[in-house]
């Protein structure tokens, strides 16, 4: 369930009258930008655009970009852009930043329909495609998994074939065992079959070998390869989990990850933070976004508290 307050509906030419308004003169109001777009779902802030730009000739985006600073200025960009937009360019700048996890968490996260359209998405905006940009800027295994991840179509289904989820979780345990984590099967079987086949597979390896499959890898959890796996495993098995756990760890870290922070806030905004939210306050005892206020300040944490359906703290 979403944690994005919003009206059923909203007059895009007043709201862009109002961040007209709001930008204009010698001080920006975040405070008003921040209680319109804070309060808008995605179709209607692409209505505020286009009718900001009708209005003014200006694009509301670029002028974000010069009267907004910081963790602030860059939440806002990633939230006013179209989502498959803001994927295309989340998957860029993790391309050329080396963080190969949100490869990983844009691939295996979305359905195989989703996942197509980011691609599209991908090439409009960068001319290219997303396969070429990871393989040329990775190497070895883990260009051969990365490239496998966001070029895979799964089938979508529910229907499980029990004889290869015994099959396929024996080949994962010996190769595991063996340490052998690049093995072709292991990438292949990442990399092509459906989730709900994937989770079957995921089970039995526990059910049969006393152990998570994740915890297994785990003993060599500081290789950059084997780290990945677990990702791709953990965004498969369990999404929302996967995704607390980023912002359970960016809060915790020192000095705090506040690009993961608004990576799955202004992500899931409008999709499944509340059950975020509640996976959160049972995983620590402490409520989200109480969380975020204590590691955040000013108006980039006015605008995440917004996000996740409160106000400020």
């Amino acid at each position: 369930m979403a944690t994005l307050v919003a009206p059923d509906h909203a007059d895009p030419i007043a709201d862009a009258e109002a961040l007209k308004k709001a930008v204009e003169g010698w001080g920006t109001n975040e405070k008003a930008i921040i209680g319109i777009i804070g309060h808008r779902n995605a179709a209607q802030r692409k209505q505020i655009k286009e009718a900001y730009h009708q209005l003014f000739n200006e694009d509301l985006v670029h002028r974000f970009e010069k009267e907004l600073s910081g963790d602030f200025e860059r939440a806002v960009y990633r939230w006013m852009l179209d989502p498959l937009d803001r994927d295309a360019v989340l998957a860029n700048v993790a391309i050329k930043k080396g963080d190969y996890r949100v490869i990983v968490e844009l691939s295996c996260i979305p359905s195989s329909e989703e996942l197509l359209a980011l691609r599209r998405a991908y090439q409009a905006r960068y001319k290219h495609s997303l396969e070429e940009d990871v393989a040329s800027h990775t190497t070895g295994d883990i260009r051969k998994l990365l490239v496998l991840l966001v070029s895979a179509y799964r089938y979508e289904t529910d229907a499980t074939d029990s004889r290869l989820v015994e099959t396929e979780a024996d080949i994962l345990r010996k190769a595991i065992k063996d340490k052998a984590y690049n093995n072709d099967e292991i990438i292949r079987i990442l990399g092509t079959r459906s989730k709900a086949q994937l989770v079957a597979t995921f089970y039995r390896y526990r059910d049969a070998h006393g152990a998570p499959i994740t915890k297994s890898l785990s003993v060599d959890h500081d290789n950059e390869f084997v780290s990945l796996l677990q990702t791709a495993i953990r965004c498969i098995k369990s999404p929302k989990k996967y995704l607390e756990r980023v912002v359970r760890d960016a809060i915790h870290k020192s000095g705090s990850d506040e690009d993961a922070v608004t990576r799955v806030i202004v992500t899931r905004a409008e999709r499944d933070l509340e059950e975020i939210k509640e996976i959160y306050y049972k995983r620590n005892s402490v409520a989200l976004d109480v969380a975020v206020a204590k590691e955040t300040s000013g108006h980039y944490k006015s605008f995440l508290l917004t996000l996740l359906g409160k106000g400020d703290l």
